[in-house]
């Protein structure tokens, strides 16, 4: 007689970035009382049905290297650390915590930690290092940012200047038990040079090289990737088969965190610029010279933002085609390949929901709940449907020598 293994789907828990809000609490009141802006995510939070908040840091307006009407990226200070975070105040935000159930999943602080400017660079790090030790006092397993990208040097370089800068960071994170998520972002629009690539953690074969660095110093269990699979989008590739390539070359525990954030490719930016996206004539450049004007550097973002969109999940139009194509993320087959080529514990790594869909970017409360409501209910939803499939057909059909139908999609097929 065939084992019967019960139906027993195992879910991934949803949260969200606090980014998503970023005038949450207006800036005159948070910066009077830094931690009333936590409190009132968490209260906001709990109203949208999240399990989880992603909790955003970022250097101060007042003291950032890159003016605000420059950035198309957004970031919020949701957590202010101009003051070094301290147990009185883990002890406030802990009570909020606990009053409305929802708990922090890791503290993110998204900047370029191989500034070619030493000073820069520093205070990027000093800042970071505060960041691990506010994680340490919330109890939470991680941060989560980028690698960046030394401008000055070549990749080969950069794969040095990582081993002599950031390996230290990662250090630092061992020390305190913690592990450094990355995201995988390109960030085309960091500069208004050309290059496109300026995180240099921007897809599977660079973080294998990069954990091969790691392991190298005995930080190989603190170097983790935060996956987002509107970048994959961005550089023509799908999420089955990147994960597939990491399973393939013995690295599938390599992501430890991910966002859920899609991506909608415009095919008319695409024939008109290709993946790379637009390098000439975006108006960051006035007269061969990089503009003296601040808000003139956004459109650096144009290298992106020529051929595709950011998507808030469930927002973009239900389209098979596009999935095919790699053109917008195929939600339900991302859920699906995470549970059969990754080697993590589903039930404790959240999908964190990171809006950036411009048209929906409202800084409304009362407008934007029932916005990202409908966001965390849909990766909810998918996720259970995936989980449900997952439970039967691996675990269900497979205990009683069942097959399951078809064939799906397939890595690596053209």
């Amino acid at each position: 007689m065939s084992e019967i293994k019960q139906f027993d789907p195992t879910f991934m828990p949803v949260g969200v970035l606090t980014a998503a809000l970023q005038e949450l609490t207006p800036r005159e009141a948070r910066d009077a009382d830094p931690d009333l802006a936590v409190e009132e995510w968490l209260d906001f939070a709990r109203d949208l049905g999240a399990d989880c908040i992603e909790l955003s840091a970022a250097l101060h307006p007042s003291v950032a290297d890159v003016p605000a009407e420059a950035m198309l990226d957004p970031v919020a200070n949701t957590l202010d650390l101009r003051e070094p975070f301290t147990e009185e105040r883990a002890k406030r935000v802990q009570v909020a915590i606990d009053d409305t159930g929802v708990a922090i999943a890791d503290v993110a602080y998204f900047d370029d930690m191989l500034h070619s400017d030493p000073a820069i660079r520093r205070k990027k790090h000093d800042f970071m290092l505060r960041v691990m030790d506010t994680a340490v006092l919330l109890g939470v397993p991680a941060v989560t940012g980028f690698v960046g990208r030394n401008q000055a040097k070549s990749m080969d370089q950069n794969l040095i200047d990582f081993e002599d800068s950031f390996v230290p960071l990662l250090q630092a994170a061992k020390d305190r038990g913690l592990a450094y998520r990355v995201e995988q972002c390109p960030m085309p629009g960091w500069t208004p040079g050309d290059n496109f690539h300026n995180n240099i953690a921007y897809t599977p074969a660079m973080w294998i090289a990069l954990h091969q660095i790691c392991e190298q110093h005995g930080v190989g269990d603190q170097f983790r990737i935060h996956y987002d699979p509107s970048h994959s989008i961005l550089m023509g590739q799908d999420t089955r088969s990147m994960f597939a390539y990491l399973a393939d070359a013995g690295y599938g525990f390599l992501i430890g965190g991910m966002h859920v954030k899609g991506q909608v490719i415009d095919a008319k930016g695409i024939a008109g610029w290709g993946y790379g996206g637009q390098t000439v004539q975006r108006g960051d450049w006035v007269d061969g010279e990089v503009s003296g004007n601040p808000a003139d550097l956004a459109n650096a973002w144009a290298k992106q933002t020529v051929l595709c969109e950011h998507e808030l999940p469930g927002t973009a139009r239900h389209d098979p085609l596009a999935y095919l194509q790699n053109r917008t993320v195929d939600w339900l087959d991302h859920q699906l390949a995470a549970r059969e080529l990754l080697d993590f514990d589903v039930a404790t790594i959240p999908l964190i929901v990171e809006h950036e869909y411009p048209a929906a970017r409202v800084q409304d409360a009362s407008l934007l709940q029932p916005i990202l409501a409908g966001s965390i209910a849909f990766t909810r939803h998918i996720d259970r449907a995936a989980a449900s499939m997952y439970a039967l057909q691996h675990e269900v059909l497979a205990a009683q020598g069942i097959p399951v139908q078809g064939v799906g999609r397939e890595a690596y097929r053209s």
